[in-house]
C-alpha cells in the first residue's frame, strides 16, 4: 500500500498527516475523508468543481493522466500548479504521494450563502 502524506494546512489539517495505509486505486479524496481530512468536495466527487484540488509535490508522474474534463476544470483553480490534479479523480498508484491542500477553493455554493 503506498503511503500519502499531506502538508499541513492551517483550516483542514493543521499538524499534516502521513497515510500509512491507503489503498491504491482509491481516489486520493476518499482516502483524505476517511482519515478525517475534511477536504472540501462540494460536487459529492463528481468531476463537476475544483473545491478538491490538490498539488501534488512527490510522486506526481506514478498518477494516471487527467482526463479532459478534470483539465477544463482545473484551469479555474485557485493557485493552479503543474503538478495540480482534482483529489475525487487522481487515484492512488503503488507509489507514495506527497501532496499539498492549496490554502484557498472556488467555492460559489459558500459564496452564496
Amino acid at each position: 500500500m503506498p503511503k500519502l502524506t499531506v502538508l499541513p494546512h492551517a483550516d483542514i489539517c493543521p499538524e499534516g498527516a502521513v497515510i500509512e495505509d491507503a489503498p491504491a486505486g482509491e481516489s486520493i479524496c476518499r482516502v483524505l475523508l476517511a482519515h478525517d481530512i475534511e477536504i472540501e468536495h462540494a460536487c459529492e466527487m463528481s468531476c463537476a468543481c475544483t473545491t478538491c484540488h490538490v498539488v501534488v509535490k512527490q510522486g506526481f508522474d506514478s498518477l494516471e493522466d487527467a482526463s479532459d474534463d478534470e483539465e477544463d476544470l482545473l484551469d479555474r483553480a485557485w493557485g493552479l500548479a503543474p503538478t495540480s490534479r482534482l483529489s475525487c479523480q487522481a487515484r492512488l498508484t503503488d507509489e507514495d504521494l506527497v501532496i499539498e491542500i492549496p490554502r484557498y477553493t472556488i467555492n460559489h455554493a459558500k459564496e452564496n450563502h
